[in-house]
């Protein structure tokens, strides 16, 4: 029999305390693909951070429940590549957006973030390890980007975020994880960075060993994803 969303939520929440016993960690729950009845399930263990990819997904859900469960107080965190033209609905919807990677996307952002609404908490995402076909920024050029973003009125520069390339060993899964910290570590007093988003579910124990503030993790939370992709 599969195990379920509590079951599997309840062994990655005692593994992070058994990294992190200070607590200091958060935990974001990646949900995409998965129904807003999972992730309903996973609130109701307590866990109130959820993390999508797929922009007309991801609102799909906050609206469902908006209208279905008012009274469950969450917090939406959109991870993958924003294109264009869906900015305005990931702006009016989510608390937070942890792929930003071009000034034009970020301004979009600012722009349409409503005004009855707080400031856009944003990450900027950081192409650590060079992968082709990765999103984010190249690390000589983050500094410029989070110039350029802390000037947003409609945005709120918490910090970076980043996807390593997948590693076997612990150790070579550790090298970017340094990396990153490093360069959280010599920007966060200029920019008043507080949130370093790095470590999933295969890298999570190595990433807490390296300083992050914050993982993300849906496998190991939800299952296998019943792909293909939506939204």
């Amino acid at each position: 029999m599969s195990e379920s969303v509590e079951q599997r939520l309840k062994r990655v929440q005692t593994a992070l305390r058994a990294a992190d016993p200070l607590g200091k960690v958060a935990l974001l729950a990646v949900s995409k693909t998965f129904g807003p009845e999972a992730v309903l399930s996973a609130a109701r263990l307590g866990q109130t951070a959820f993390g999508e990819n797929y922009a007309q997904e991801g609102c799909a859900k906050v609206d469902w429940f908006r209208e279905h469960h008012p009274e469950v107080t969450l917090q939406w965190h959109f991870i993958g590549p924003l294109q264009a033209n869906k900015t305005r609905m990931v702006a009016e919807r989510f608390d937070w957006v942890q792929s930003i990677d071009r000034v034009r996307i970020a301004q979009r952002l600012s722009d349409q973030r409503p005004s009855d609404l707080l400031p856009l908490n944003v990450l900027v995402e950081v192409n650590v390890d060079g992968q082709e076909t990765k999103s984010g920024v190249h690390p000589d050029e983050v500094r410029a980007l989070c110039e350029a973003v802390a000037a947003m009125p409609g945005l709120k520069l918490r910090g970076l975020m980043a996807i390593p390339a997948p590693v076997e060993t612990s150790e070579g899964r550790k090298a970017p994880l340094r990396a990153m910290r490093a360069l959280f570590d010599e920007l966060k007093d200029e920019f008043g960075l507080d949130t370093l988003s790095m470590g999933m579910s295969a890298d999570m124990i190595e990433a807490v060993e390296c300083g992050t503030t914050m993982v993300r993790v849906g496998s190991a939370i939800f299952g296998t994803r019943p792909y293909p992709r939506r939204g």
